[in-house]
């Protein structure tokens, strides 16, 4: 259950670091209210795991998903710039990922 916490707040990490984007230096209310609430929710969710699960691999993946989540948003939907090399960096990314999920133990 704790690495399904870690995993959300991952996702919701994406959403704020988008919103933040989007609110063009909080310029923007209803996009700073999404990044406001993203954020609220990642870090709660992030905490919560934390009782259970090591800080290192649980925050790595957090991080990791939350990057690797952009950078695909970013690419998609907001015309970030799309390379072989990104791409083949964000899967590293993402085994990177799902190792330290796989070693990291719960108490």
């Amino acid at each position: 259950m704790a690495w399904l916490l870690v995993i959300v707040a991952g996702m919701l990490e994406t959403g704020f670091a988008v919103c933040l984007k989007l609110s063009h230096g909080f310029t923007r209310l209803w996009p700073t209210v999404a990044f406001c609430v993203f954020a609220l929710g990642s870090f709660g969710l992030l905490t919560l795991s934390l009782k259970k699960l090591d800080v290192g691999p649980a925050y790595a993946v957090w991080t990791g998903i939350g990057a690797a989540g952009t950078a695909i948003y970013g690419m998609i939907f907001l015309g970030d710039l799309v390379s072989t090399l990104k791409i083949v960096s964000i899967s590293l990314v993402i085994i990177g990922v799902i190792g330290l999920q796989l070693s990291g133990s719960a108490r």
